[in-house]
């Protein structure tokens, strides 16, 4: 190895910020994991609202791509895209997703599995027109996965700009998903490797099954 290469297996370091007891979890996620989120957005973490996304090809095989989240209550966790790029067919063939948020400053990582739905057309209107202008004229000029050169796709900003100057009506292929849950795994790193895990299944009842995983 020469002097510039790095040794990967020697990049490591130590958790021990915090631990992650189950009794301060409690039995509900959609709670704990609010006040993850709002831990994070309060210590300033970056992107804390940024998370990863998986789901199937029509080969089955896995992809994945970071998106934001937009949303979150009982009913799920809520992001926007465009419905005709990669993402959004993939989910209309099978709805099956997971979910990942990392926040390093926190020592911190939640994944989510669960199952994608397309939210209301007044939800995605009103997320839509919330946007500032020039990421309207984005989602409306850009023909999301399709390929395209960079002449062509500032042409398209620049003509959708000039012909909607206050406000772009939603394109009808752009909107939201809601995803969800049925699982949900909280990790927190620990010292030696012994991280903590706790994961909540939901039950055929609808109640929140809690357990401690291996790190």
């Amino acid at each position: 190895m020469s002097k510039t290469e790095i040794d990967l297996a020697g990049v490591r370091r130590e958790y021990e910020r915090a631990r992650l007891d189950d009794e301060d979890a409690g039995h509900d996620p959609h709670a704990f994991f609010q006040r993850w989120l709002d831990e994070a957005i309060a210590a300033k973490v970056g992107e804390p609202t940024a998370m990863n996304l998986a789901t199937l090809d029509a080969e089955g095989a896995p992809r994945s791509r970071v998106v934001l989240l937009k949303g979150f209550d009982a009913r799920g966790l809520v992001f926007f895209t465009d419905y005709d790029g990669a993402k959004g067919q993939e989910l209309a063939r099978d709805p099956r997703c997971a979910l990942t948020f990392h926040w390093v400053e926190q020592e911190r990582q939640i994944r989510v599995l669960g199952r994608a739905t397309r939210v209301a057309t007044e939800e995605s209107d009103r997320y839509f027109h919330s946007r500032p202008h020039k990421s309207q004229v984005a989602a409306a000029a850009s023909p999301q996965s399709q390929p395209i050169d960079r002449a062509t796709l500032e042409a398209r900003f620049a003509e959708i700009e000039a012909r909607y100057p206050d406000e772009v009506p939603r394109p009808a292929n752009w909107g939201g998903f809601r995803v969800a849950a049925h699982t949900f795994e909280f990790w927190q790193g620990r010292r030696s490797r012994l991280h903590d895990r706790l994961r909540f299944r939901l039950g055929a009842d609808g109640q929140w099954l809690r357990d401690r995983l291996a790190p």
